[in-house]
């Protein structure tokens, strides 16, 4: 049977279908997994009630129930002023903008965190191994760590602008001396 205009239509619908449809099961994963995770233990706690009384929904559904803005959604894609990059649940200073770099992701991207100030957790949601980063201090997931960045690191931290905020002023140094460049680390590219 040959292909005719409306057989490719008639697909072009289904694989349009299939789309939403997937988008609509990868935001409830995301979410059952946040859902499923083991609780953890870090040095600022907040019961649900007081994070939803604190955050905006979506920095809410970002840092508590591991959401993902839409691409190119960020204000702080277009931040460049220097200043330093904030967890939006509590603060913690995280990134400097002298390691912001436009990534073309449509998310903010930064080559380094400030020492100490992001962790990372394996993980296996939507079927592939990623590495999540999340707040050292209150645990908000912030993104994911992939190892297509630019030098020194090599690495890219592309971060939801939810989980952000920005101070401007003076771009925070790493107290250290360096930048962090996780040992043994070995993030897997793709989104």
């Amino acid at each position: 049977m040959p292909l005719t205009r409306r057989h490719l239509l008639g697909l072009g619908g289904l694989a349009t279908a299939a789309g939403v449809l997937g988008l609509g099961a990868c935001s409830r994963a995301a979410t059952a997994a946040a859902e499923n995770r083991p609780a953890r233990q870090f040095p600022l706690m907040r019961t649900d009630a007081e994070w939803r009384r604190l955050l905006t929904p979506a920095q809410y559904a970002v840092l508590r129930q591991q959401a993902t803005e839409r691409a190119g959604s960020s204000p702080l894609n277009k931040e460049h002023r220097q200043g330093t990059f904030t967890c939006a649940g509590c603060q913690q200073p995280l990134f400097s903008s002298s390691t912001k770099f436009e990534s073309g992701t449509g998310w903010p991207s930064f080559w380094a965190p400030l020492h100490g100030a992001v962790g990372e957790d394996r993980d296996t949601t939507f079927g592939m191994l990623r590495v999540e980063a999340h707040c050292s201090r209150c645990g908000g997931h912030l993104g994911h760590v992939f190892n297509d960045g630019p030098r020194p690191t090599g690495l890219r931290y592309c971060m939801n602008g939810a989980a952000l905020l920005f101070q401007p002023g003076a771009a925070r140094q790493d107290s250290d001396g360096g930048w962090r460049v996780p040992l043994g680390s070995s993030p897997t590219s793709g989104a």
